[in-house]
């Protein structure tokens, strides 16, 4: 009798301890699910304005090929590339390409959309919007000034 009460307590033990498993795992996979919401930082906003305002362009003038901050002016100041495109055509495909491989937006990704935006002189040169604008975003804005000019970067990513 004493050996059969024993192995009912082992089995017992056995089942609970197999609940409280699946109770893990299904709380494990919650968890893990929940995760996939990624918020962005505004540091990796400011960086990334930082870093494509550096990256070479496919733009070339007399002394070399341009940054995306010179080609900025240039944009502005209506010039053309040797290879005959003007400067903000050369700019429109650089950013473009630029964003459409920083950032990967979807419906099932983490970031919904984006926008960029450079004005000189309260005057809008170029503006980029791709997804969706959702209520979430973080955003960082870089200012400069070239010959008497004010020029403002901002570039702002949406997420839910």
């Amino acid at each position: 009798m004493k050996k059969k009460k024993g192995q009912e307590e082992i089995v017992g033990f056995a089942l609970i301890i197999i609940i409280v498993s699946v109770i893990l795992l299904v709380f494990l996979s919650f968890s893990l699910r929940s995760s996939r919401k990624m918020e962005i930082e505004s540091y990796e906003v400011e960086g990334f304005i930082q870093a494509f305002l550096q990256h070479t362009s496919n733009c070339e003038d007399a002394l070399g090929f341009l940054s995306v901050q010179k080609l900025i002016f240039s944009c502005d100041r209506d010039e053309i590339c040797l290879d005959g495109k003007s400067a903000c055509e050369a700019m429109d495909f650089t950013l473009t390409e630029i964003c459409e491989n920083s950032w990967n937006v979807g419906k099932d990704a983490p970031i919904k959309g984006y926008q960029l935006k450079i004005i000189s002189d309260e005057t809008e040169i170029f503006l980029l919007n791709e997804g969706n604008v959702t209520k979430n975003y973080k955003g960082a804005a870089q200012d400069f000034v070239k010959r008497a000019k004010d020029y403002e970067v901002s570039f702002k990513v949406y997420y839910d």
